[in-house]
């Protein structure tokens, strides 16, 4: 009974990192991200390039390698499936493709947007100090100097910054 105590207390430390709550919020809200993508490809983007091409679904669009109960043709990628047919379906993979594609292309928007975001974060912030002490004389000197010109000692130690 301990030893279980023990892991569900470690199971919870684990699970209760920041780390592992951010991966799981990053990957629930890119499976939301996925479905509403695959949407818009199979419902927006899709339709008018088949009506463009000549009336063309997509998602139907498929080789039979071989037949099912029924005999070939299929009107559908459905009805092949119904029929039990081995297919290759090129479509849908198509479909699949876009999809990628405008994910990846979201995906590098963000990152590149976090990038632009974090350098003005950086550039906000000072340098760093332009001067320190000589730790001799306690004269303020260029943070670059090796020797103090108030006292000419030399700076071999890293010195306190003003």
């Amino acid at each position: 009974m301990l030893l279980i105590k023990n892991m569900l207390k470690e199971f919870k430390q684990f699970a209760l990192r920041g780390n592992v709550i951010d991966m799981a919020v990053g990957i629930i809200v890119g499976g939301a991200f996925g479905t509403i993508v695959r949407s818009l490809v199979a419902d927006v983007i899709m339709p008018p390039i088949g009506v463009l091409i000549g009336n063309v679904d997509f998602s139907n669009l498929f080789l039979v390698i071989r037949g099912g109960k029924t005999p070939p043709p299929y009107p559908t990628l459905a009805a092949a499936k119904a029929a039990g047919a081995v297919t290759i379906n090129y479509g849908v993979f198509f479909n699949d493709i876009i999809s990628f594609l405008i994910v990846a292309a979201a995906v590098f928007i963000l990152v590149r947007s976090i990038n632009r975001f974090e350098k003005q974060v950086l550039d906000l912030e000072p340098a760093g100090p332009a001067t320190k002490i000589c730790s001799y004389c306690c004269s303020t000197i260029p943070v670059k100097a090796i020797r103090c010109p108030q006292c000419t000692s030399e700076l071999k130690e890293p010195e306190k910054t003003a």
